[in-house]
């Protein structure tokens, strides 16, 4: 991987992070961007070999900045996301639905815009999508709108934009940050609750997840593909 280039857009913790550290830990050269200024901080300290950018991955004068100072790109990562979106559909907030969809989809959509001239021709774009857009769970109807519309993007990119590669990531459950606003105890229950229910019995590391994004970012025969690395979650709801 050394003399390649990637871009891990939401880079700054969860998957994000670790697919960074993974590739960078590879020879790859890894630029990451985020919003908040806090987390770059921090990891200019504990990881300072990654390039820290701050950037809002919804405003097109942003990332067309950050792709002109990062250049030539051969892996682009967009691990963007927030927490909004879940509920029952009769009780659903549609301003927190449309803020999900401008934390998510559109950040997409924008970056892709603005690193497309940045790509090596041998490049690829990988999406991180979830396993809600492709399973019948009650209260998710928001976020899996939000997830199937990134998934949508998948083999219409892959055709338009060939040879660059396009593919999407769709994990289940997996222990990242998103899930600390959760007390600790309540944590540790439901995903031991969840995790007896897989046919892996475990919940996913973000290490993990990496590890596939990775797999996908670099493998120069897949594309138009969404992999799904949920611990067999599908199986489990479709039994």
């Amino acid at each position: 991987m050394s003399q390649r280039t990637a871009l891990v857009v939401g880079g700054t913790s969860g998957i994000g992070l670790a697919t960074a550290r993974l590739l960078q830990a590879r020879g790859a050269t890894v630029h990451i961007a985020g919003r908040s200024k806090e987390r770059l901080d921090a990891l200019a300290v504990t990881d300072a070999e990654l390039v820290g950018h701050r950037a809002d991955a919804g405003n097109p004068d942003e990332m067309n900045a950050l792709a002109e100072a990062t250049g030539s790109i051969d892996w682009l990562i967009l691990a963007a996301g927030g927490s909004e979106g879940p509920g029952p559909v009769a009780d659903l907030d549609l301003t927190m639905l449309r803020r999900a969809f401008e934390a998510k989809f559109w950040p997409h959509v924008t970056t892709i815009q603005a690193v497309l001239p940045h790509l090596t021709p041998d490049g690829s774009i990988t999406l991180l999508s979830a396993i809600t857009a492709r399973t019948g769970m009650p209260g998710t109807a928001g976020i899996a709108a939000l997830n199937g519309a990134v998934e949508a993007l998948v083999k219409p990119l892959a055709a338009e934009l060939a040879p660059v590669r396009v593919n999407a990531i769709s994990p289940g459950l997996v222990d990242t940050p998103w899930w600390n606003g959760l007390p600790e105890d309540a944590k540790r229950e439901y995903f031991a609750q969840t995790a007896a229910t897989l046919p892996v019995r475990h919940i996913a590391s973000a290490q993990e997840i990496a590890e596939v994004v990775a797999l996908v970012a670099t493998n120069a025969n897949l594309t138009g593909t969404v992999i799904e690395t949920d611990g067999g979650a599908r199986l489990v709801s479709l039994g």
